[in-house]
């Protein structure tokens, strides 16, 4: 992501925007609505591994003065599927992209919640989105580091 984000820094103008947004890293928690109540069925498990190394993508760049940040913001995404073949088919793809064991013990578990039920209803995944605004900054770093900043973020001491 270090590299999508410096190739991002050349093509932009100066004082260019980047929109970074990405699923938290948070489980996604899905749930059953019916008759105006909501009940958890179930907490998806998931790896943060390709979450954090992002996180630490977004915070090197700013931190080597490629970008500034301007905004960040943290909000509820809410996916409402009305069948368990529609939750399906999003499952594996969640699982298929990130690389995921399968999740086809949830689907089995709110299939059998619906079952029980002679509401109407509709299936919720919900889990938080992160949103990065950040500004480019001018003139950019020469090289791959800021100036001073050792690979490991510290200072690096001058040869004398």
């Amino acid at each position: 992501m270090v590299h999508a984000l410096r190739e991002a820094h050349r093509v932009l103008a100066a004082g260019g925007m980047v929109a970074d947004l990405r699923p938290a890293p948070e489980h996604r928690r899905v749930s059953i609505a019916r008759g105006g109540r909501t009940r958890l069925i179930g907490t998806m498990r998931e790896s943060f591994r390709e979450d954090h190394a992002a996180n630490r993508a977004v915070d090197r760049v700013v931190g080597e003065g490629w970008f500034a940040v301007e905004r960040r913001l943290r909000f509820d995404c809410r996916r409402v599927m009305d069948t368990v073949a529609e939750l399906r088919e999003w499952l594996r793809d969640f699982d298929t992209r990130r690389g995921h064991s399968s999740h086809e013990w949830l689907a089995r578990r709110v299939e059998r919640a619906l079952d029980h039920g002679t509401a109407p209803s509709r299936i919720v995944a919900r889990g938080p989105l992160i949103l990065n605004a950040l500004r480019k900054l001018e003139p950019a770093p020469r090289g791959s580091r800021a100036r001073g900043a050792s690979s490991r973020g510290g200072r690096r001491a001058r040869a004398r």
